[in-house]
């Protein structure tokens, strides 16, 4: 994904405000060789990019003054009330070197799996996204979680996933990934109807 930003020469609160009154967003570029450039983006492009997904967990290219560098989204901070993206952080990345960035979980085959179609399960989602480390050229814009043999009182954990070549989780623990529980009032349904059958 392509992000165009322009240097920023002022400083300080004043000029963030003017800035933001002028429809642009400050920001930063910091890390690798090269010391940190203060840069100014297109508001209402930067708050439709930060709802893709794709532009919190991608290798962004962004272009200032003509000059692209490969960068990921860092941080960024928002209004408390108004639809306005206050300040937005970007680290540079060099491709030999490992990142660290979290990744979303996309959780595909629940409706086939044994515990919704057999167990009349629930499956809950622990955790949405994941740690990762990796080289830049390797990072995955998501990561799967197939449910399809999930049964009914299980859990997926971390070491089920079939993370993409060259990608390793940042957690030493064996996280929850998913659980699937059957509720309450379908055990006891299931628990009568058993009972019944017995009876006869």
């Amino acid at each position: 994904m392509k992000v165009v930003a322009f240097p920023r020469k002022e400083q300080g609160t004043g000029a963030s405000r003017r800035l933001r009154n002028a429809g642009q967003t400050p920001g930063i570029i910091y890390g690798g060789n090269t010391p940190p450039v203060t840069i100014a983006l297109d508001h209402n492009a930067l708050f439709h990019a930060l709802k893709k997904e794709a532009f919190h967990s991608s290798i962004l290219d962004l272009e200032v003054d003509g000059k692209t560098e490969k960068v990921l989204l860092r941080d960024f901070q928002t209004h408390a009330f108004k639809q306005l993206v206050l300040h937005v952080d970007f680290q540079r990345v060099d491709a030999n070197q490992k990142i660290h960035v979290k990744v979303p979980l996309h959780f595909v085959n629940a409706e086939v799996s044994p515990a919704v179609k057999l167990g009349g399960a629930v499956i809950s989602h622990v955790i949405n996204e994941l740690d990762i480390s990796c080289l830049p050229a390797d990072l995955p814009e998501f990561i799967e979680v197939d449910l399809s043999k999930v049964e009914a009182g299980a859990s997926v954990h971390l070491a089920d996933l079939a993370l993409p070549k060259g990608v390793t989780a940042v957690s030493q623990e064996n996280l929850t990934i998913a659980t699937a529980s059957v509720p309450a009032g379908q055990q006891s349904a299931d628990d009568a109807a058993a009972e019944g059958g017995e009876a006869k």
